[in-house]
């Protein structure tokens, strides 16, 4: 359990807040491509940290994010005419490019238009793995930009599935890093075989293990952690183990233990203290990674339909109806009665309110990685705010191409520290400090 201060330092992202200090040492996924996917089409409007902006692409395919709110009377951007390498406010024409200048206002008179003297807030954008990625921290600590580990290189097949949820980050983050709650609220959806590792198809998951209660172990690293949940699997109990490996890549990304077909990765973004944007991603090299509609339909997020982009991506499950459960199907045999698993997840994080008292919780050994997670970053902001570096920003740094998760069936005598990852991180972290076992 956490006190209520360090419940606050976990959550709060808005302002000066130190959580949102820190991660805007990162480079942070702000919007979909596909949102700006039209040169001189409509802004989008992006809220990140409780900062409002607006993203854009303009004729020469730039994608600009800036302020909301015109620097002159604070008319929203939003509603602007996206022409000739900018956006031009409808109230007094006044025109911002994508570095934040004010390049024209036609209301003042043409010998006082001093526009060179006015800048906006505006940040730096990449493009990468299907997102727009904003630094939104000091230009003068700017890092380059790196893909992110689950678009390794352009060739890198990515298909996301996103919605708006209203609840803190930290609800969703803990939510992705617990292996042991899938055994149950996903119980129908990723079903127990007789395969020799993660299947997946059209319509369920499959997994070589019956066992509920994994045995956590948590190894830390100097970009965040990864931790391994070990079972019994269904075949060869007495000589093997089955292995899910899930890395937490500070500060916003977890990659999921994938299966046979492709590689699973979840990106959580704060809109605020109490909302934030859920990203569940599909990727890989190879045929058998779903295409954006195919995987959207699995996660029954697809747009139109489940959620809606023109609102935000808010959806059409919602806690005012109860996420449709449909009790009739529960009796006959479906474990949650909630249809899609992002949905059965978003129904038990925002349950717990807005922001979640963690104060009189009461853990157990399946919460291992949950603990450490909050641990982690509780300290990463508070050692940030005290001036040291940022948790991933640290030297000698671990290539994000060479970040990885793990799943299978293996021998027991395996070290599972050198699966999923390359030879320069096993090497670099062999032995390294965090090492927790549940009892």
């Amino acid at each position: 359990m956490l006190t209520g201060a360090e419940n606050d330092l976990l959550c709060r992202v808005e302002g000066e807040a130190p959580m949102g200090r820190f991660m805007r040492q990162h480079w942070l996924p702000v919007c979909l491509s596909e949102e700006v996917e039209e040169p001189e089409g409509k802004p989008v409007r992006v809220e990140v940290l409780g900062e409002k902006l607006v993203a854009w692409r303009d004729a020469e395919g730039r994608v600009g994010l800036v302020g909301e709110f015109c620097p002159h009377r604070k008319a929203s951007l939003v509603y602007g005419r996206n022409e000739d390498g900018g956006l031009r406010c409808l109230y007094h024409g006044w025109k911002v490019d994508a570095d934040g200048q004010v390049v024209e206002m036609p209301s003042e008179p043409a010998e006082a238009c001093a526009a060179a003297k006015f800048r906006h807030t505006a940040y730096p954008t990449e493009e990468a793995g299907g997102f727009v990625w904003a630094w939104m921290g000091d230009r003068a600590a700017m890092p380059a930009f790196e893909p992110p580990p689950f678009a390794p290189s352009p060739d890198t097949r990515v298909s996301i599935g996103t919605a708006r949820v209203d609840c803190n980050w930290a609800q969703v983050v803990e939510g992705q890093i617990d292996s042991a709650h899938s055994s149950s609220l996903h119980s129908s959806d990723m079903v127990p075989a007789r395969v020799g590792r993660a299947g997946a198809n059209a319509k369920t998951w499959t997994r070589p293990s019956t066992d509920k209660a994994p045995r956590l172990q948590v190894q830390l690293t100097s970009y965040g952690f990864r931790y391994a949940a070990i079972r019994r699997p269904i075949q060869n109990a007495a000589t093997h183990d089955y292995i899910r490996i899930t890395t937490f890549v500070a500060p916003l990304t977890s990659l999921i233990p994938p299966n046979a077909s492709y590689n699973v990765a979840q990106v959580t973004v704060p809109v605020n203290d109490t909302t934030c944007m859920f990203h569940f991603i599909a990727w890989g090299e190879g045929p058998d990674v779903p295409s954006t509609a195919e995987w959207r339909r699995f996660l029954s997020l697809t747009p139109g339909v489940d959620v809606d982009p023109a609102r935000g991506w808010r959806r059409l499950r919602v806690r005012e109806n109860d996420y449709l459960q449909d009790r009739n199907w529960m009796k006959a045999g479906n474990f949650t009665g909630i249809k899609g698993i992002p949905a059965q997840d978003m129904a038990m994080w925002e349950s717990m309110g807005p922001v979640a008292d963690r104060s009189a919780e009461r853990l157990g050994a399946s919460d291992v990685a949950i603990v450490q997670w909050r641990r982690l970053m509780i300290e990463a902001a508070r050692a940030f705010a005290e001036g040291a570096p940022a948790l991933g920003r640290t030297e000698p740094r671990v290539p994000l191409r060479d970040i990885a998760s793990f799943e299978g069936v293996v021998p027991k005598t395996t070290d599972w520290r050198s699966l999923g990852t390359t030879e320069l991180e096993r090497e670099r972290f062999a032995g390294a400090p965090g090492m927790r076992a549940a009892e």
